[in-house]
């Protein structure tokens, strides 16, 4: 029953994703009710009177709430949805971890919308060490990778944890560099921890599980739209420190997060580009109107956080270990010289279909043997 007195954790759950499904209550609704009400339980048992003063409530949604919890129908709905999610945690090796646990992460606690609970793939305490976020456009060029790496690897010698949104281009980019520098990484999705979806082929995110944890406060099995990643944005820089924006366009989705980031009094970094490059426009606008820090390397980052983190350097190896080429990777490799290939070009001259060429291309990207131009222009990685 959802209105006994006596509630286990499992039942609290529940309750708090019933909760979450009347229409109107967001996570800073969801915030403010149990600030005044304690427990779920006892938002469900208040009467319209008691909820519209709250702010942010008032009596239009206090009325929907009261209608939602005495209507049968609804109850049994939403439960019914609550407990399927619970059920589908075994079948991903998920768990459901909520705001009054102390594993939630302690940074993402404080802003002014924390999601109520998250849905989390790997080991949360990944979020409990100093976390600094790594975003940046899906066109990322090759100087924009270059930074990432160097700048991720100069971070997991500090013992940082790398949050990032796991899209193609940037945020890829500052995963891997992470997890192959011996790094800890979070990667936030805008859909379900069980659909990764920018990575169907399982080459990053089983290591992301491995070293870190996949996060997302959107329900299992959900599906993915536009709406989505700005909520997934606040997350980002939500859960760090600071947020880093190494490559966006004028109006990129990064400038999101930073502005998320600066509205939630964390600190902004960005790595300064060329004049002459679409994708280095956000960045530079933001150190122009001194809503970044300009960073040339992780020292600039841990020089301006000061006492964070206060753990041990981590010893890297200088060769990073490469993981075995398939054969059509092999005969890929064996046609790049010194200079970028047009992917017509490598179709000509593997005799390789261009889309059969591209799946190709992509699983060695993120083996780290190559990189991705504009133009689809692609060059060997020294």
């Amino acid at each position: 029953m959802i209105f006994s007195d006596s509630l286990d954790s499992s039942q609290q759950k529940i309750n708090l994703l019933v909760l979450s499904r009347v229409p109107g209550l967001g996570p800073a609704r969801i915030r403010a009710l149990k600030r005044q009400f304690g427990t779920s339980n006892a938002i469900f048992h208040a009467d319209e009177r008691a909820l519209a003063v709250i702010p942010g409530i008032g009596r239009k949604l206090a009325r929907t709430i009261t209608d939602f919890f005495r209507s049968p129908r609804n109850l049994d709905l939403a439960r019914k949805s609550a407990e399927r999610q619970l059920a589908l945690l075994d079948r991903y090796n998920a768990t459901l971890v909520t705001i009054d646990e102390a594993s939630y992460p302690p940074l993402l606690k404080e802003i002014y919308d924390p999601p109520p609970y998250l849905f989390v793939r790997g080991d949360i305490q990944a979020a409990h060490s100093p976390c600094l976020s790594v975003v940046g456009t899906r066109q990322a060029t090759l100087y924009g990778r270059k930074a990432v790496e160097h700048i991720c690897r100069g971070l997991v010698t500090k013992g940082f944890t790398i949050v990032s949104g796991f899209a193609y281009g940037i945020d890829m980019a500052a995963h891997k560099a992470t997890l192959d520098n011996g790094g800890k990484t979070i990667a936030i999705l805008a859909g379900g921890v069980d659909n990764p979806h920018t990575d169907p082929a399982g080459k990053v995110w089983p290591r992301i599980i491995e070293e870190g944890a996949i996060l997302s406060e959107e329900w299992l099995e959900s599906t993915i739209s536009p709406s989505k990643f700005p909520k997934r944005n606040r997350l980002i820089s939500g859960i760090s420190k600071g947020t880093v924006i190494v490559e966006s366009k004028s109006r990129g989705g990064s400038l999101i997060t930073a502005s998320y980031a600066l509205d939630q009094n964390r600190e902004v970094f960005s790595v300064p580009g060329s004049i002459f490059s679409t994708t280095s426009a956000g960045p530079n606008a933001l150190i122009e109107k001194s809503q970044a820090k300009l960073v040339n390397g992780a020292e600039d980052i841990i020089a301006e956080l000061c006492s964070y983190p206060a753990t041990p350097e981590k010893t890297i190896p200088d060769t990073p270990v490469r993981v075995p080429l398939t054969p059509e990777e092999t005969i890929i490799l064996d046609h790049f010289s010194e200079e970028p290939l047009h992917i017509d070009m490598l179709a000509e001259k593997t005799g390789i279909e261009p889309s059969e060429l591209l799946v190709h291309l992509f699983e060695m990207e993120l083996k780290n043997l190559i990189e991705q131009q504009p133009g689809q222009m692609f060059c060997k990685n020294s």
